[in-house]
């Protein structure tokens, strides 16, 4: 008996982690990505759909539409990419790679309303994986609230219960860019994996990969093989200790696909959304004792079962590029 495949949307905010788990998602057999909104975070938001659409144009998946959604925080009026994001991607989110442009536009309708479309259409067959800030989700969960007994599922990369954040010692880099949209998504009952830094960098490539994807000589095993020396280089200066780059994003596009590469808790959260611990995903005291929970929080991870099935499914994309 044949199974469809899920759809999946992905949110980026497209960075070289980003970019990967758009490859993945793509070379992935289970899923079938029908389109990705861009956001804001490592890149502004303009910059991050290029990134896109000219990722797409390179891996021949001209074919999947991109959609603009939020370029600032559901509290603010503007938005700034900070140093450090800069630093670690790029200025240009790729590297500083001038990625051949492609041809394409990003769609006219708004991705927001592309997310509740496709959620009406869908329903529970729908995987939704934002790998930046969640004001695109929450805005469309505002817009239209039956969405969040539609999405068949959220799998989120953001958080830091375990273990420490990456822009404070309390906040993960997502979830600190809108603390209030997360806070508002984790107080809904959709069915939803936070897939944080307690899991993600547990998920290392190294030159070791990027050598295989530079011997296959093809214009996409280059590019990705640039992008991922650089990201590495990178965490040389922010995370010396990990001696190799972390797979966030991509991870999340995994666990969304096959839940079993991650061991999980079942817990109510919230985002504190005042300094000092602005950002922080923490336990919600006042749902301790609920008996609905609907968020599972991803403590533990399969790293080499997760490795094996990324390059073996990145690897034949990019041999084929």
């Amino acid at each position: 008996m044949s199974i469809s495949k899920k759809k999946m949307i992905l949110d980026l905010d497209t960075g070289i982690d980003d970019a990967l788990a758009l490859a993945y998602a793509l070379a992935d057999p289970d899923c079938d990505l029908i389109g990705i909104i861009g956001s804001y975070g490592n890149v502004y938001v303009n910059q991050g759909v290029q990134n896109s659409l000219d990722l797409l144009s390179l891996l021949g998946a001209e074919d999947v539409p991109v959609y603009l959604g939020a370029d600032h925080s559901s509290q603010t009026d503007s938005f700034t990419v900070l140093p450090v994001s800069a630093q670690i991607h790029g200025n240009n989110g790729v590297a500083n790679i001038q990625l051949p442009k492609a041809q394409r536009k990003p769609e006219q309708k708004n991705g927001v309303d592309f997310l509740i479309e496709s959620a009406h259409k869908y329903k529970d067959q729908l995987l939704f994986v934002p790998t930046g800030p969640l004001t695109n989700l929450a805005a469309a969960i505002k817009k239209d609230p039956e969405i969040i007994d539609l999405i068949g599922h959220v799998t989120l990369m953001g958080g830091a219960l375990t273990v420490p954040g990456n822009v404070s010692p309390a906040a993960e880099a997502n979830i600190h860019q809108d603390p209030a949209a997360a806070n508002d998504v984790f107080h809904t009952r959709l069915p939803l994996t936070m897939v944080g830094l307690d899991v993600t960098t547990r998920t290392l490539l190294t030159k070791k990969e990027t050598k295989c994807w530079r011997a296959l000589k093809t214009s996409a095993g280059l590019v990705y093989a640039d992008l991922v020396d650089y990201y590495i280089e990178a965490y040389k200066t922010t995370n010396p200790h990990l001696h190799g780059c972390a797979l966030h994003d991509p991870l999340a596009v995994g666990v969304a696909v096959d839940p079993s590469l991650v061991s999980k808790i079942k817990l109510n959260l919230k985002v504190d959304t005042e300094t000092p611990f602005e950002g922080r995903t923490i336990g919600d005291e006042a749902g301790l004792n609920d008996l609905s929970v609907t968020t599972d929080v991803a403590v533990n991870v399969d790293k080499n079962k997760f490795l094996d099935k990324f390059m073996n499914r990145l690897t034949p994309l990019l041999a084929a590029h």
